[in-house]
């Protein structure tokens, strides 16, 4: 066990294989532009930035994409739901964003350990541990799936206590009930994923993605329009989407030649330093849930407002906008916590630097250019969620305050 702990805590940066730019996701060339003081300083950024640039498009390109796919999911199913009137659109955005969202960002958070230390060991060329971090991950998000699931079961006496009506804490609980089997997904989804993109393959995750999204939207017009199961058919389907990834991606892992060094089967060490990978994890899982709880609290304050359902309405509408434009800095975080990772394993401590700074303003560049076309947009972007014109000018007035205070 102890001989097991050690290998959680080991610095991976201790690699006796010498360092080089091919196969492990460290770039030795971009550490030698960095390192050359010789070369004038305009010259080495520009290198720099062009090599970087490179590498960062071809890892963070289909990781955002992932994240705004399985993102979509969850908006398509508020979607749905929001063609059955406003109270299910207001109890979907209650149950999702007030919530699931917390399961989410735990999950994503405690999952997010893997990218460090799957990033090292596939820079240091430790493949045998990327398999061992995957399943430990598993084991621990796995477990605590299980408390996470009474919030979800209580969930209607959670919001009675906080203030909600008794007809949108009903809804909204029912909306909840089918989404149980989701945060098992979380568990495994997490850790596969960022095992993958440990070692940048990345595109197979968003071909399943996609896949996934194309039976999703037809699952959930079956189950909602046809079978008329409205808010938990709604919920049913998107949790049973996420176990469609889960599965695509672990025959994935199990069939392609490029996980062979990584994935060598179930190993016993992923039972050893348990607790230290939840020390770990927990940090990270801290700095995620804080971004994503200040959302659930503005959720959960305009349910006690004078016209709670008008309020969650456009509230859910803004929200959803919001976090599928979110899901464009996670994907950016997500690459850049690999690109540090390789470049960390393999030795090179400027090029991990260069790559937060280059991912830094790529992704601020990029939000500047979002946050430009939605309030261009605000007059028509609610009236693909509802058709209530209340509820699409409650929406043009969050919008105009917000370019106000943009101009401001």
């Amino acid at each position: 066990m102890e001989h097991q702990n050690d290998e959680l805590q080991q610095p991976l940066l201790d690699s006796a294989t010498p360092p080089s730019s091919a196969g492990h996701g460290g770039s030795w060339e971009l550490e030698n532009v960095l390192s050359s003081t010789q070369t004038p300083f305009v010259r080495r950024f520009a290198s720099a930035t062009r090599i970087e640039l490179g590498l960062l498009y071809k890892l963070a390109a289909p990781t955002v994409l992932v994240y705004l796919i399985n993102n979509s999911m969850s908006m398509s199913t508020r979607i749905f739901s929001g063609q059955l009137g406003n109270l299910e659109l207001a109890a979907a955005s209650l149950g999702n964003q007030g919530i699931q969202l917390f399961a989410y960002g735990l999950m994503l958070g405690m999952g997010s350990a893997v990218e460090t230390l799957c990033g090292q060991a596939f820079g240091a060329q430790k493949y045998d541990m990327l398999g061992v971090y995957l399943q430990r991950s598993a084991i621990v998000l796995t477990i605590t799936a299980f408390p996470l699931t009474l919030v979800y079961i209580f969930s209607k006496s959670i919001l009675l206590l906080l203030g909600q009506s008794p007809s949108m804490a009903s809804a909204a609980a029912l909306f909840v009930y089918g989404l149980i089997p989701q945060i098992f997904a979380y568990a495994i989804n997490f850790p596969i994923q960022k095992f993958l993109q440990s070692q940048s393959i990345v595109a197979p995750s968003a071909y399943i993605s996609a896949g996934t999204l194309v039976v999703h939207l037809f699952l959930s017009w079956i189950m909602v329009y046809k079978l008329g199961f409205g808010l938990i058919g709604a919920s049913l389907t998107l949790s049973f989407s996420w176990w469609i990834i889960v599965a695509g991606q672990f025959i994935y892992i199990l069939k392609s030649d490029r996980c062979k060094a990584s994935w060598t089967g179930f190993n016993l060490k992923a039972f050893g330093g348990l607790w230290d990978f939840v020390k770990l994890s927990s940090g990270s899982a801290v700095m995620l849930c804080l971004e994503s709880w200040y959302m659930q609290v503005l959720v959960l304050i305009a349910g006690l407002l004078e016209n709670p359902e008008l309020a969650l309405d456009a509230l859910s509408v803004c929200m959803a906008i919001n976090g599928l434009l979110f899901m464009v800095s996670v994907g950016f975080n997500a690459a850049a916590s690999v690109r540090v990772g390789n470049e960390l394993g393999a030795g090179n401590p400027k090029a991990a630097a260069f790559s937060v700074l280059t991912v830094t303003t790529v992704s601020f560049i990029i939000a500047v250019i979002e946050a430009v076309i939605v309030l261009s947009l605000r007059h028509v972007i609610s009236y693909v969620f509802t058709g209530g014109e209340t509820v699409a000018n409650a929406v043009w007035l969050s919008g105009a305050d917000g370019k106000r205070m943009w101009r401001t």
